[in-house]
């Protein structure tokens, strides 16, 4: 069994979707061991307690160099033996040192179709205004590996979502959580667990 653990800054809601999707037995070859948190205010952190999972929070204030940040997040991991990220809403920039460590093992969830609107700044509310000042008829999510360029690695889902007259950026990303995020990221989190489950038989 692969364990995952989930990086998170926010409410949380991408979490809940993972959560929801272990429990419906949609992520065989993986299990949620650990959720990580930028801060700790994040209300994901009650999300993975009422879920009996740990939550522990590496907060980049807390070091005083990215070295150093990079270098708790990777010891923590490898604390709780995990074998593969997801950033769930992780608002907080991994260098180097992490991404070399899990190695097309980290995937993340980006609120448009990648490479629209997506790179350096662009995160949360930002996209779907930028999607809607640009007057865009279609958005959507990609799911991705991570590498060392902002939403650069290798894009491994995409899910188209329409633009709507009367839209706001508020009910843009909900209707993009909805109709894409939610179902992209844990058909994702199953295709990357049980392929590393494969190779570590």
């Amino acid at each position: 069994m692969i364990k995952i653990a989930v990086f998170v800054s926010g409410g949380g809601t991408n979490l809940q979707a993972l959560i929801d999707a272990e429990k419906r037995g949609e992520i065989p070859h993986g299990k949620i061991t650990l959720v990580l948190a930028s801060n700790d205010k994040a209300y994901a952190i009650e999300r993975a307690k009422n879920a009996g999972i740990k939550p522990v929070v590496v907060s980049r204030r807390a070091y005083a160099s990215q070295a150093a940040y990079d270098e708790a997040i990777v010891s923590t991991c490898y604390e709780h033996d995990i074998d593969m990220v997801i950033l769930a809403g992780f608002l907080s920039i991994l260098g180097q040192p992490v991404i070399d460590a899990y190695k097309d093992r980290i995937i993340n969830v980006h609120p448009s179709l990648i490479p629209s609107f997506c790179g350096k700044g662009y995160y949360g509310l930002k996209v779907h205004e930028e999607a809607l000042k640009r007057g865009v008829k279609v958005t959507g999510a990609t799911v991705h590996l991570v590498n060392e360029i902002p939403d650069g690695g290798r894009i491994l889902f995409q899910k188209a979502v329409e633009v709507q007259d009367g839209d706001t950026p508020e009910i843009l990303q909900k209707r993009v959580m909805e109709q894409a995020e939610w179902i992209l990221l844990p058909k994702a989190a199953a295709m990357l667990s049980e392929k590393l489950d494969e190779e570590e038989k």
